[in-house]
C-alpha cells in the first residue's frame, strides 16, 4: 500500500484534468460548484431489505459518472446505522471515492484503497470541497486515501477498522483496466475472482473489530444466456472467512449504463436481471456462539 496525499492530488491536477478509466474519461474537476451536501429533505433513510433509488443521488460531488460506482444512499445507509462519528471506516475497493464523501460529510474517519492509482485520482478530486455545516459540532474527519491491493491491506493494522463498505467489481462486467494494472481483479475469470475475493474476505476479517459489520454491493450477470449467481457464490467467501449474515438487502437497479437499451420491446427467454444484492456481514466476538445458519455453509 502507498498512501497518495492531497498533495500528491494537487501535483497531478496540474498536467492531468481527466484520467481514463476501462476507456471512459473522468473530469478531474479541481473545484466544485455544490448546490446541497445532503439527500432531499423528504428522503428517509431505508427501513426494509428492498431499495429503491431512481434518483441516484447528486448531492455534494456525487454526480455518477464512472462506470459501475454505487448511489451514495447505500453508504449513507450503511454508515447512519452501523457506524458512529468519530469511527473508522473503510473502503477497501474505493473505485471514485462515494464511501470517503459520505464520511467527510457524516464525520466518520475514513480510509480508501484502490489498485488503479488513477481512481485515487477520481477519488481525491470528490474530497476536493469544503464543508462548513450550520451545525457548529462538526469536526473535519480524517480521510486517507491508498493506492494497494484488497487482498493485502498492510498499512491497516489487525482490529483497527469499525465499519466496512465497499463496493467491488462483479465477474465478467467491467474490466477496470484492461488488464494495465497487475492484480486488478475485475479482469479475472469466476474461479479466479472467488479465490480473489476470499482474500479479501480473509483481510476484511483480519481488520475490522469485533461485533463491527461489513457491507458489500454485489451483483450477478449471464453467460450463454445462463445465470451466473456471482453475489452468492460471494457470499460463501465472507461466510467460509468467518463473518456470519446479517443481512441480504434487494437493491433495485436503475439506468443501467449496459446494452440493455436495446432490450427494449423485443422477447428474449430469459429475464433482464434488475437487482443486486447488498449483504451485511458482522464479526462475531471471540468465543462467541454464532447463529447455525447464517454462518460457514456445512
Amino acid at each position: 500500500m502507498k498512501e497518495i496525499t492531497h498533495e500528491d492530488y494537487i501535483t497531478f491536477l496540474k498536467n492531468n484534468k481527466e484520467v481514463l478509466i476501462e476507456g471512459h474519461r473522468v473530469k478531474l474537476h479541481g473545484s466544485w460548484k455544490i448546490g446541497r451536501y445532503a439527500p432531499k429533505q423528504d428522503y428517509m433513510l431505508e427501513g426494509t431489505t428492498v431499495w429503491s433509488f431512481p434518483d441516484r443521488g447528486d448531492w455534494a460531488t456525487h454526480i455518477g459518472d464512472y462506470r459501475g460506482n454505487f448511489s451514495p444512499f447505500i453508504p449513507r445507509n450503511l454508515i447512519l446505522k452501523y457506524s458512529n462519528k468519530g469511527d473508522w471506516v473503510l473502503d477497501q475497493m474505493v473505485g471514485s471515492g462515494t464511501t470517503l464523501v459520505e464520511c467527510k460529510l457524516l464525520q466518520r474517519n475514513g480510509i480508501g484503497v484502490d489498485i488503479n492509482p488513477d481512481a485515487i485520482m477520481v477519488t481525491l478530486d470528490r474530497l476536493n470541497f469544503t464543508y462548513n455545516p450550520l451545525n457548529s459540532d462538526y469536526k473535519e474527519p480524517i480521510l486517507r486515501t491508498y493506492v494497494g491491493d484488497a487482498r493485502k491491506l498492510s498499512e491497516i493494522k489487525d482490529e483497527s477498522i469499525d465499519l466496512i463498505v465497499t463496493h467491488p467489481p462483479y465477474a465478467y462486467i467491467i474490466p477496470y483496466s484492461k488488464k494495465r494494472i497487475e492484480g486488478d481483479i475485475s479482469n479475472l475469470n469466476l474461479i479466479e475472482y472467488l479465490r480473489a475475493m476470499r482474500k479479501i474476505a480473509d483481510e476484511s476479517y483480519r481488520v475490522l473489530k469485533e461485533n463491527k459489520y461489513c457491507g458489500i454491493l454485489i451483483g450477478d450477470t449471464r453467460k450463454q444466456r445462463h445465470f451466473i449467481p456471482i453475489a452468492f457464490r460471494v457470499m460463501q467467501q465472507f461466510l467460509d472467512a468467518g463473518f456470519v449474515l446479517k443481512e441480504d438487502i434487494i437493491k433495485l437497479q436503475h439506468n443501467v449504463m449496459s446494452d440493455r437499451g436495446r432490450w427494449r420491446g423485443r422477447y428474449y427467454d430469459f429475464y433482464k436481471i434488475m437487482h443486486e444484492h447488498i449483504f451485511v456481514f458482522r464479526k462475531p466476538a471471540k468465543n462467541e456462539k454464532t447463529p447455525k445458519h447464517s454462518c460457514k455453509w456445512w
